[in-house]
């Protein structure tokens, strides 16, 4: 299911982790300490990044994305036996949160971010990450100049998929729902964002199912490189 354009836009949102950032970077710059726990550290740092977003907002007990992710990373590196603070792995906890700071952005981003730019639309970052964090990432990729804003659920303080994190764009945009193109590399972000009504490109990196949720994106890709030919750029 894959629209041939998604027109008209004014705006395009983009999620962050997974989406422009690749949090997979942090754990594979630290090859020496993790050896061949990498790939599962990376895949449970993150599913229990994302559970305890979930959970807080559910519990009405919210902690900003620095916090969560922190707290995730604790219970990976305990679940996979890297929490001794022996020899390598001696300061391994703060290398990597360091390292998720500034994570590589994926290798298509400057060039998509550029031409959606230089075409006239509004371009921005709509993130579960805090304030620091996100400044800390767009800083060390370099993509400062190609993002008119970059927003965070602390301005509301609770998490993705409620519908007031995306209510955030239509507001600091001044662009209306259906004006805006949201992309994000998450499943579960791409339906809640299409059931607010946003019009949502998922960019499926991981090959993924569809999620059984009340909404799902517009269009889907492999990746950001097409997303400009979506939107009837060049």
């Amino acid at each position: 299911m894959t629209a041939a354009r998604i027109e008209p836009i004014d705006a395009c949102v983009f999620d962050a982790y997974g989406t422009l950032f690749d949090f997979a970077s942090a754990a594979s710059r630290c090859q020496d300490a993790l050896g061949d726990k990498a790939g599962a550290l990376t895949a449970l740092w993150r599913q229990k990044q994302l559970e305890y977003t979930w959970l807080r907002s559910l519990m009405g007990s919210h902690v900003d994305f620095a916090q969560v992710t922190a707290d995730g990373l604790a219970f990976a590196l305990a679940s996979l036996g890297l929490d001794d603070g022996e020899g390598a792995r001696a300061g391994l906890a703060q290398r990597l949160l360091d390292l998720y700071g500034r994570l590589d952005a994926f290798a298509e981003v400057p060039a998509v971010l550029r031409a959606i730019k230089e075409s006239g639309r509004a371009t921005a970052i709509l993130s579960n990450g805090s304030p620091a964090m996100l400044a800390s990432a767009v800083e060390s990729a370099g993509l400062s100049t190609m993002l008119d804003l970059v927003l965070s659920v602390e301005q509301v303080r609770i998490y993705k998929p409620h519908p007031s994190v995306y209510r955030l764009a239509v507001a600091r945009l001044g662009v209306p729902a259906e004006r805006i193109c949201f992309v994000s590399a998450n499943g579960w972000d791409a339906a809640g964002a299409a059931h607010f009504g946003f019009r949502v490109v998922w960019v499926n990196r991981s090959g993924q199912c569809y999620e059984n949720l009340p909404a799902g994106p517009e269009a889907v890709l492999t990746s950001l490189a097409g997303l400009p030919r979506l939107l009837g750029i060049g």
